[in-house]
């Protein structure tokens, strides 16, 4: 399925609108409630400290900020400020994505194991931190719903959300944080419905780690022998897959979304996606709501990882055009939804503002030069979502601000849960500093 450039009036250039294929939402990014980069698991505490806002108006401004770069579709990996309304936080998520203009994937977040530690859970961080320390933090570690209470809920969320617009999936979070039973159940029920699954899978040393301790068959091999990989099947990151793995994911048809900004402010690493692609592997490009600018730029993202994953040849691994053609594609069927017919219009005259000729490759222009800012015009499912350069549906800075102040006013509880968020940080560096496998 190709992504051609053609060439319109007034130095317009006109493509498929893009498809972010994974990504959080976040309306209040990461770094303004205080989580730095860092490595995976002791960035993961900071998480805490997302304000309670209005789950609509948090995700209208996260998809407004993506509409706004030009992105069509985005997978939005839901992270619930509250479980037991899951339900009312999907369908006020989708109500957002209505109003905004753009198609959504909804991965509909499932787990049930090892909270804040592999391996063991919380009693695993116990012995790396004071009584008075425990005291503090032991009483607020998660406690999950029952599995099928969860998969109640996507029920709920499938029939009150689906669309020609909506993808519901099911959202296991990452094999480290689901039981076996859980991967079971999400298996059946995805083969039984056709529900697509959208998880993250191998993205940091430490998963690989452990989850070689846990499956010493493979998790791969494991989710392969309870039925879980499939075509319904599109995971994140893959930074830590090996070449026995993914070339098992392009027999069952599973698709791999690549996050190279996210992959390196996390530390995760860059993953193998040339090897990957030689092979045969679908992959898609997400944000995963940390671009490399903070800015939810989706074109400077699919630069980044064209250039990653070029190779150091004479010739490049894929030329621009397969490139975007390629990634279109595998982006289309990690959302199960179509997108045809949904386009973006791009100031090629901006881009070409001082170029000496007129007949350079706009694909090479692309992957070289652009940015949300040359991001005129966009169409999705016959709607005009931007014109001239600026949203139509809604008014993000309005609703930007709105997000802000509402945000300020959780500020004084989260004053307080810094210190809950300090003491977790630490006990996560000294148990992984500490491993002796």
């Amino acid at each position: 399925m190709a992504a051609p450039i053609e060439r319109g009036d007034n130095g317009r250039w006109i493509m498929p609108a893009p498809i972010n294929a994974h990504d959080h939402g976040y309306g209040i990014r990461t770094l303004d409630f205080g989580a730095l980069d860092d490595a995976l698991e002791p960035w993961i505490p900071h998480m805490r400290l997302r304000p309670r806002t209005d789950p609509y108006l948090e995700a209208l401004v996260g998809f407004a900020r993506l509409a706004r770069q030009g992105v069509g579709a985005t997978m939005h990996c839901h992270n619930s400020l509250n479980a037991d309304r899951l339900v009312e936080e999907a369908q006020a998520v989708c109500r957002a994505a209505g109003d905004v203009g753009i198609r959504l994937g909804l991965s509909c977040p499932l787990l049930d194991f090892d909270a804040w530690a592999y391996g063991g859970g919380p009693e695993r961080l116990r012995a790396h931190m004071s009584a008075d320390e425990w005291e503090l933090v032991g009483a607020t570690a998660p406690h999950y719903r029952p599995i099928e209470e969860q998969l109640a809920s996507v029920r709920a969320i499938v029939d009150t959300c689906s669309s020609d617009m909506v993808s519901v999936q099911l959202g296991p979070i990452g094999p480290q944080w689901c039981s076996d039973r859980l991967l079971e159940a999400i298996a059946d029920l995805s083969a039984a419905t056709g529900l697509r699954i959208h998880m993250h899978l191998l993205e940091s040393p430490r998963q690989r780690r452990w989850l070689d301790r846990r499956f010493p068959q493979g998790v791969l091999t494991f989710l392969d022998e309870i039925g879980f990989l499939s075509q319904r099947l599109s995971v994140a990151h893959g930074v830590q897959l090996r070449p026995a793995e993914y070339g098992l994911m392009i027999e069952r048809g599973v698709q791999l979304v690549s996050n190279p900004s996210a992959n390196l402010r996390l530390r995760s690493g860059i993953a193998p996606v040339a090897a990957a692609r030689r092979a045969g592997l679908a992959v898609a490009v997400g944000l995963d709501g940390t671009g490399l600018d903070d800015d939810q730029d989706w074109w400077r993202e699919l630069r980044l990882f064209h250039l990653l994953h070029g190779g150091n040849g004479l010739a490049p691994e894929l030329s621009p055009q397969q490139t975007l053609d390629r990634v279109f594609a595998a982006g289309r069927t990690v959302l199960g939804l179509s997108g045809e017919g949904d386009a973006v219009e791009l100031d090629g005259a901006a881009l070409l503002a001082d170029a000496m000729f007129d007949d350079l490759d706009p694909a090479s222009v692309i992957l070289t030069r652009a940015t949300g800012r040359h991001v005129l015009d966009m169409n999705v499912a016959g709607q005009s979502v931007i014109e001239n350069g600026a949203l139509v549906r809604v008014d993000y800075e309005a609703s930007r601000l709105e997000l802000r102040q509402q945000a300020l006013l959780d500020r004084p509880r989260l004053l307080a849960e810094r210190e809950r968020v300090r003491i977790l940080v630490e006990a996560t560096r000294r148990y992984y500093a500490d491993w002796g496998w």
